[in-house]
């Protein structure tokens, strides 16, 4: 397997430095709009090589692959180049994975209550060329979206004879302090893809209805995460799981909410209110720049900031329906959470990277191994939960990351 990895920020270089310790690829090219922060990336491992790329360009990700003879390309990038990258895998005979699917566009008349464009829409109207062509993309096989589809597909096949609701539940107890130890604001994840997903419209799907949508934060709910993280508030947010579950997993209803905390949505609310969560450039001064660019630059790295925060992260899916016994015999009523829960103090110390890249990152790495070793194999547009999900969750164990049941 050679691989192309498109992005060497946060999630990236935790990519990394977790591929670092496997054996199942020959080559992985770093690449990056960055060229320091490539070679930063890719002087971790021998097998590694940096390179420099346009992600908005299809046309340089389909020429870096033919000069590296690359068979699987990885992208690590915000969602806005999801389909330049997509496109010059496909032009280039090359896999592809991604962990967050192209972008929405909320309807423009009903924008809480209808679907516009969804998310990954564009990438699923291909799904015939893929096919024809012998090609694989991967998509969604981050955290979340990601290993929740994973537990959505261990659920169907060996918990429950039937579901009512996969509900991703995902919450932390993060703190970010300054140099003097003061809480300071500090997103753990791009926060130009958390404007994105916070401020559009949630999805949510159910059988009779099919999917639509609901206001920004809507539905709030107390969820109570394991191994001492406790009660935090979720809410409803744009999320692929949403868009993926169903499409394979027998349910009744899908959502999606995080733990976004009140500091968090203010500060989305207030953007929204000032203009600054749009993507479209204006001019400042002679200079045309994207709002959302700025607010995201001048927020501190989220690759950067594990030094200075405690706490741990937990992603999962919260299954409700009917059990089922070994032998698939229905059991009765059941809801059970299945997640996974990673310590910022672990993750610093094993590899160096904050705990939120760490767990969004070790997935894909968990899916390039499982296609590397043909475990795993498919054609078309598929998401996670096209696939066998024990060796998969076999294998988070065996990368010293176990996930963990508990009944509801």
């Amino acid at each position: 397997m050679r691989i192309l990895l498109v992005g060497a920020g946060g999630v990236g270089g935790a990519l990394t430095a977790i591929a670092a310790r496997r054996d199942f690829f020959e080559l992985l090219v770093v690449a990056d709009h960055d060229p320091v922060r490539a070679e930063r990336a890719a002087a971790t491992d021998p097998r590694y090589v940096a390179a420099q790329v346009d992600a908005s360009s299809a046309e340089a990700v389909t020429a870096l692959c033919r000069e590296h003879g690359i068979t699987h390309v990885m992208n690590a990038v915000d969602p806005v180049f999801n389909m330049s990258i997509f496109e010059g895998a496909f032009a280039a005979g090359a896999d592809y994975l991604d962990m967050a699917m192209s972008l929405s566009q909320p309807h423009p008349e009903a924008p809480y209550e209808r679907c516009g464009v969804k998310l990954g829409d564009e990438q699923f109207a291909v799904v015939d060329r893929w096919e024809q062509a012998g090609r694989l993309a991967l998509v969604g096989i981050g955290v979340e979206p990601g290993l929740s589809d994973v537990f959505a597909r261990y659920a169907a096949d060996h918990l429950f004879a039937e579901i009512d609701e996969l509900a991703t539940r995902d919450g932390a107890n993060l703190v970010v302090t300054d140099d003097d130890g003061n809480e300071v604001f500090a997103p753990s994840f791009s926060m130009w893809t958390t404007i994105e997903e916070c401020l559009n419209p949630p999805v949510v799907w159910e059988k009779e209805r099919g999917w639509f949508t609901t206001a920004p934060f809507s539905e709030p709910e107390v969820f109570d995460f394991p191994e001492g993280i406790g009660p935090v508030e979720c809410v409803n947010v744009e999320h692929e799981e949403v868009l993926l579950m169903p499409r394979w997993v027998d349910c009744r209803r899908a959502t999606f909410k995080y733990g976004l905390g009140e500091e968090m949505i203010t500060i989305l609310e207030v953007l929204h209110t000032l203009g600054l969560d749009r993507t479209d450039k204006v001019r400042v001064k002679g200079v045309e720049v994207s709002p959302r660019d700025v607010v995201a630059a001048v927020l501190p790295d989220p690759a950067t900031i594990g030094p200075r925060m405690t706490g741990k992260t937990c992603a999962g899916l919260w299954v409700t329906g009917t059990g089922k016994d070994a032998d698939g015999n229905p059991t009765g009523p059941r809801s059970t959470y299945l997640y996974h829960v990673v310590d910022n103090e672990w993750s610093m110390q094993e590899y160096g990277h904050q705990c939120v890249v760490w767990q969004t990152a070790v997935n894909p790495v968990i899916a390039l191994e499982l296609l590397a070793t043909g475990v795993w194999k498919g054609a078309g547009v598929l998401g996670p939960e096209a696939f066998d999900a024990v060796p998969f969750l076999d294998l988070l164990t065996a990368y010293g990351a176990p996930w963990g049941q508990r009944e509801q």
